[in-house]
């Protein structure tokens, strides 16, 4: 038996975003370089309160200024716009103010339009909270928004993308659905970065949020959060992180997962941290390793965090 979760309405489409009558009273979320890449372009909404100063890798007290600055205001919905950190800034704003939620990805990769999850870091670590008040009343998915995106955001993205499906694939909580889910959309993004049809990475991204969202990333995240921490990129960590972990797990997609890290050319990471207190960190992380196909304990973890420093 198995349960299937996800937004009561899913938009796709070009135009999409443009076409939405937005609600006229709403706070918008986003980042501080949504006017420099032109999303308010292809958007339909004149927000009335605007908050636009999302970081990359976000951490709770911003999501606690907001509520703070915004609680007494009058608006009716709250509107993310931007990449996974937005989007899972506004899940947690929504919810806490209990306002129904409206959310636009820009950068497609992260799934979290469709998910019941938001990462936030508590105390400087990363913390990924479940909840089904954190699902979108309406996900907004307009391939537009591809346009005017840095080639360094799209790659990383993409690459998020791939490792959370091929993931969520393997994992414990898998079920014929979400492995259709997550194939397919291996398929889609596979074939978009191989041959350059970025704008192909929305649908793919899309079709992941909604495999992900309903079975669970696995040793690939759990390894990914220490590199986060030190400031590299989730997609960046990932492309290694997952990379490793499916040569440990014996994925079916260990191969074409490498080959799309090569294409994407990502540079070498590097872990500052202990070794040893890094994957004591890693084994909290229950959610994810729980779910991992095989077994994992402390020295394996060592293990592929050595294989990353290691690499060529």
């Amino acid at each position: 038996m198995f349960t299937i979760k996800q937004p009561s309405e899913i938009i796709f489409g070009k135009n999409s975003a443009l076409e939405y009558d937005f609600p006229k009273k709403s706070l918008l979320i986003t980042s501080s370089g949504a006017e420099k890449r032109e999303w308010f372009s292809n958007l339909n909404l004149d927000a009335n309160l605007i908050f636009n100063d999302v970081e990359s890798n976000p951490s709770i007290e911003t999501t606690n200024t907001i509520i703070e600055k915004f609680k007494n205001q009058n608006f009716s919905t709250v509107v993310g716009l931007g990449g996974g950190s937005v989007l899972d800034v506004a899940k947690f704003v929504g919810h806490k103010l209990k306002k129904p939620k409206i959310l636009v990805p820009t950068n497609f990769g992260s799934g979290s339009e469709v998910t019941r999850i938001s990462v936030l870091k508590v105390d400087g670590k990363k913390k990924s909270f479940h909840d089904d008040g954190l699902f979108a009343n309406v996900a907004i998915v307009d391939p537009n928004f591809i346009k005017n995106t840095d080639f360094s955001i799209i790659k990383n993205s993409a690459i998020d993308a791939c490792a959370q499906c091929t993931e969520a694939f393997d994992s414990k909580l898998s079920n014929p659905y979400t492995k259709f889910l997550c194939n397919t959309a291996f398929e889609i993004l596979e074939k978009a970065i191989l041959e350059k049809k970025y704008e192909n990475l929305a649908l793919g991204s899309l079709i992941t949020g909604l495999g992900f969202g309903n079975s669970s990333t696995t040793l690939g995240h759990a390894l990914s959060y220490v590199f986060s921490n030190e400031g590299f990129s989730h997609g960046h960590a990932l492309a290694f992180t997952t990379q490793v972990a499916h040569e440990f797990n014996d994925s079916i997609f260990s191969a074409r997962f490498k080959k799309i890290v090569g294409k994407l050319q990502f540079d070498e990471i590097n872990l500052k941290s202990d070794l040893s207190e890094a994957a004591e960190l890693i084994l909290t992380d229950r959610k994810h390793l729980d779910n991992n196909p095989k077994h994992v304990d402390k020295k394996d973890i060592i293990s592929l965090l050595d294989k990353i420093q290691c690499k060529d």
